[in-house]
């Protein structure tokens, strides 16, 4: 992860549907799967579900796997409180109720929310000493941020007193072939701060699979009363032009075009995993396959292209 002693697989598993679109069984299954093909890194946040994703989670830890078998990366929310923003006491607060529904000591990567104007940002950073110190937490990461309050908070962790301690080491953020724009700043900012990258959504929200593009499949997620809003963001003309190129490079490749567009991503400079969400167990072994694919470089080449942002 980055420059850090951390280590991840390089794909990583998303529990956002979880509780919800997912019941605990299929998830069950899916994490069993995941670990089966080597996977370590397993995201979660305590808005998934309103905190389902993560009591399912936490039950999956109890009956299904070791918790030693898994980078467990809990994502804060704390901004959320009303009143209190991202302070020290809400922030803390939200890592508790995290471990709380876990039913864990520790997270191994805790992503706290990431800017908050309101709050000094030393008080932020003493909320990681705390944590870690305090053996709740092993590496704290970012949610999100722009380059520049990247760049701010890592240089204010640098010139703290515990820098070794209060240095973040991940940036989690959206990347895909449909999502370029951390490229403009907050990739070459994460590279020159030692962070690595969590790439959410590297398939485009499963438009890049190809699925969409005859219409809604009644199965999909862009059919889901909780996802539709979501995966409609990612579609549209200058979206299909690429999803043709991602279909017509999986078929010379003889793979598929989920494999095609997870691999673009998690080979990506700076990527440390790329985080997926499946329906079931069937597709996240689909995205599992990526690991024996490597895109030939005229492809990736002519990827980037169809894809420039500018």
């Amino acid at each position: 992860m980055g420059a850090s002693g951390l280590e991840v697989s390089r794909v990583g598993l998303g529990t956002m549907t979880w509780g919800e679109d997912t019941p605990p069984a299929e998830a069950a299954e899916q994490l069993r799967a995941f670990v089966d093909a080597g996977g370590t890194l397993v995201e979660t946040a305590d808005d998934y579900g309103a905190g389902a994703a993560q009591q399912v989670l936490g039950g999956l830890l109890r009956r299904t796997v070791a918790r030693d078998d898994l980078v467990i990366a809990g994502r804060g929310t704390a901004t959320r409180v009303p009143d209190e923003r991202a302070s020290r006491s809400a922030l803390l607060r939200s890592l508790d109720t995290t471990l709380h529904r876990l039913g864990v000591d520790h997270l191994d990567l805790w992503q706290f929310p990431g800017w908050d104007p309101r709050v000094p940002l030393d008080e932020m950073l003493s909320a990681v000493q705390i944590a870690v110190y305090s053996g709740r937490v092993r590496y704290a990461g970012l949610v999100a941020p722009r380059g520049w309050q990247l760049a701010t908070i890592a240089a204010g962790a640098a010139a703290g007193p515990d820098p070794a301690v209060c240095r973040p080491v991940s940036a989690q953020v959206e990347y895909s072939l449909l999502a370029r724009e951390p490229e403009a700043e907050l990739l070459p900012a994460a590279r020159h701060h030692g962070l690595g990258i969590l790439a959410w959504a590297p398939l485009g929200r499963g438009v890049l699979t190809g699925k969409y593009t005859d219409g809604t499949p009644a199965d999909s997620r862009g059919a889901s009363a909780l996802l539709a809003s979501y995966v409609e963001a990612r579609r549209g003309e200058h979206s299909a032009r690429i999803v043709h190129s991602v279909l017509t490079a999986a078929d010379g490749l003889g793979t598929s075009p989920l494999v095609v567009a997870l691999t673009w991503v998690r080979d990506r400079r700076g990527v440390a995993s790329a985080v997926v969400g499946a329906r079931d167990a069937a597709q996240l072994r689909a995205s599992l396959a990526a690991e024996d694919v490597t895109l030939p470089a005229e492809i990736r080449t002519a990827l980037d292209d169809v894809s420039d942002p500018v």
